[in-house]
């Protein structure tokens, strides 16, 4: 009998429940999973998922049955078990969840020992294949056990190790956890900081009772703006389900673009740690790399995706990297994701600086304006980027890191294909001009729909 694999991608699990990913298939990943990575000790956890509890206790289900121990952290976000698996030493994690999808989805991430991420090519396929058609391995003599344990106390401390909170101002913040996993963890966060928390869509509920958790959707972000209006709040925050992205909003309500982010947060470590190498990805560069260079950083460049990104680091001994898809990693965070260190450090710039975030921001935005990621549905990725390289190659220099960007003395672009569906991305960036920028997008744009 040959079981359904369909949710399995290039990075994670992710499909819809029960159709898709189910009690079965949990189970057998369960089964197969302590085999192929060698995990003796494994943690595992799930996001505000409905179906979470019902997959979680499958999957333990299975790892005990292959002889694994099992550490049940309970309801969490992703970056949670990345912090249990380094933390304490472990063989692996495994998360439930399938982060900003709506509510009917669920999925999995997997690490290995020190949170190094287990995907397509690094493991996830081998599971695929077991999962699929392979027959369940012997049961062990010794079945593992299972134990229950609350980690928030020691990992918000680390968490907050990544500020001096004697430095922070008593600052009004907005925190919009979207009804996903993130609100009992500031709840913990809060008896240690000096900021006044404006709490909305704050209660844990898997029936997303106001929208999807994704604030990158346009339709989402209002809800966090209008609190910050009305309550004259110095920031906003909202996160994702499983909180590994966190969104900035200034004081008057406007939602940051996750690529200043980066310059920004590549500023606050190297104020602290003069010479150390940053990592950003080849979508949006001019401003990450005249942050670094001017804050005496290197900055390299990689492959966007959190395996390339996390894999260049390692390489690179670097502190800080960072997506303009909002998500940021960190050396001293085992190289993962986190979306509760960013917003604290910047928070702290806040308070050190004595400017607004609006004003922080201002002067970067201007410098170099940038049309954020469009998507385009189209029948032939790879005929629109060579027609569009053939057009504009010869005039620019071509760089192929991660799809294709051209660069030119007043403006760029990078275009790249989507590895899930038949989308392709534009991000346009100029120096210091707004029109050119918005011109330039808007040709772009013609000739790929066209």
């Amino acid at each position: 009998m040959s079981y359904c694999t369909e949710a399995f991608g290039a990075y994670d699990i992710r499909g819809i429940y029960p159709q898709t990913l189910n009690e079965e298939i949990a189970y057998r990943i369960g089964r197969f999973f302590p085999g192929l990575f060698g995990t003796k000790k494994v943690v595992v956890g799930n996001d505000i998922r409905l179906s979470g509890p019902a997959l979680k206790e499958a999957l333990i289900k299975g790892l005990m049955e292959s002889g694994c121990d099992v550490l049940d952290i309970g309801q969490c976000g992703t970056e949670m078990i990345y912090f249990a698996t380094a933390h304490l030493k472990l063989d692996g994690g495994i998360m439930i969840t399938a982060s900003h999808n709506p509510k009917e989805y669920n999925g999995m991430k997997f690490v290995r020992q020190e949170a190094r991420p287990i995907s397509g090519d690094t493991g996830l396929r081998d599971l695929e294949a077991k999962v699929a058609e392979g027959d369940l391995p012997a049961m062990v003599g010794n079945v593992g056990k299972v134990e229950k344990l609350d980690i928030a106390e020691d990992y918000v401390k680390h968490i907050l190790s990544y500020v001096d909170v004697a430095q922070l101002k008593s600052l009004k913040v907005v925190v919009n956890a979207g009804n996903g996993a993130a609100g009992p963890i500031l709840d913990v966060m809060e008896k240690y900081l000096p900021f006044e928390m404006v709490k909305v869509h704050h209660q844990p509920d898997g029936n997303f009772p106001n929208g999807v958790p994704n604030p990158l959707l346009p339709e989402n972000r209002e809800a966090t703006a209008k609190a910050v209006r009305e309550s004259g709040a110095d920031a906003g925050v909202a996160w994702d389900g499983d909180f590994d992205r966190c969104f900035m909003f200034d004081e008057q309500g406007n939602f940051i673009e996750g690529y200043y982010m980066v310059g920004f947060l590549a500023q606050a470590f190297l104020q602290k740690n003069a010479g150390e190498k940053i990592i950003y990805d080849p979508r949006l560069t001019w401003n990450t790399e005249e942050l670094v260079q001017e804050n005496g950083g290197v900055p390299v460049m990689s492959k966007s995706g959190h395996a390339f990104i996390k894999e260049k680091m390692r390489a690179e001994n670097a502190i800080y990297g960072g997506e303009m898809s909002a998500h940021h990693y960190f050396r001293d965070f085992s190289y993962c994701d986190s979306g509760m260190i960013p917003w604290l450090l910047v928070l702290e710039l806040i308070s050190k600086s004595g400017k607004s975030l609006s004003e922080l921001m201002k002067e970067r935005m201007e410098q170099y304006p940038c049309s954020g990621e469009i998507n385009s549905k189209v029948r032939d990725a790879d005929e629109i980027l060579a027609l569009i390289e053939a057009e504009y190659g010869s005039q620019g220099k071509v760089l192929k890191i991660d799809g294709l960007s051209v660069e030119f003395d007043k403006w760029r672009f990078n275009l790249r294909k989507s590895n899930t569906e038949p989308v392709i991305r534009l991000n346009v960036e100029s120096r210091h001009d707004d029109a050119l920028m918005k011109q330039k997008t808007e040709e772009l744009l013609r000739k790929i729909r066209s």
